[in-house]
């Protein structure tokens, strides 16, 4: 069964950071294009990041760029969210998805509606 799941996240002040995990079972995450997505209360759900199935190529929201880095370890079957100077906007629950790379070296539209599969993702809260 294909499953991802999130785990880092937590209580942390402005400027603090985090790093989101997003472990994969059940499949490979090699060939795949990843995203990192968030949802805050009475928000629709926004792209943060995304990276291609090789890690080559990444694209940003730019409301994270420069403080968030998307990185991924494929022997790991791990993707990686690292947030840095966090703000108190950056509260929201963080999903990862995957979408099939189907031979497709670069990286999709970081926009939910390209990504099939999903964690049941991990609260991020940033407050004083």
């Amino acid at each position: 069964q294909l499953q991802l799941v999130e785990s880092g996240g937590g209580l942390v002040q402005p400027g603090g950071s985090l790093r989101l995990s997003c472990a994969a079972s059940g499949f490979t995450l090699d060939y795949y294009v990843i995203g990192w997505f968030r949802q805050a209360p009475g928000k629709e759900r926004e792209g943060v990041s995304c990276i291609s199935s090789s890690g080559s190529s990444t694209n940003y929201a730019d409301s994270v760029k420069g403080r968030f880095t998307i990185s991924r370890d494929n022997a790991k079957n791990t993707v990686y969210l690292q947030l840095n100077s966090l703000k108190l906007e950056d509260t929201a629950v963080y999903y990862c998805a995957a979408a099939p790379s189907e031979g497709y070296s670069g990286v999709y539209p970081c926009v939910p509606a390209e990504y099939e599969y999903w964690g049941q993702g991990t609260q991020v809260t940033v407050s004083s």
